[in-house]
């Protein structure tokens, strides 16, 4: 399993997630505010800007996160490491 070590604030609810093995996209994370009362306070821009990353994925304050594969899975069509394209 790969984990986060770079999240960048892009703007609305995305973040750009770069990864340990170089593979990196944006995330719109906007399919998870209001699925549940653990993302509620996301639907808060200054507090969706809060997200850290914790134990190798993006979280939240409040204890929210994404299991670092569903991201992985996320921006895995949008780039290419340089070991992909040899």
């Amino acid at each position: 399993m790969n984990d986060v070590i770079r999240i960048e604030y892009k703007g609305d609810f995305v973040f750009h997630v770069a990864f340990d093995d170089g593979r990196s996209g944006d995330v719109d994370f906007s399919e998870y505010i209001g699925k549940g009362p653990i993302f509620e306070p996301l639907k808060d821009r200054s507090f969706f800007k809060k997200a850290r990353i914790e134990g190798g994925t993006i979280s939240w304050p409040n204890g929210a996160d994404i299991a670092p594969e569903t991201l992985y899975d996320k921006i895995g069509c949008q780039q290419t490491t340089a070991a992909d394209s040899r």
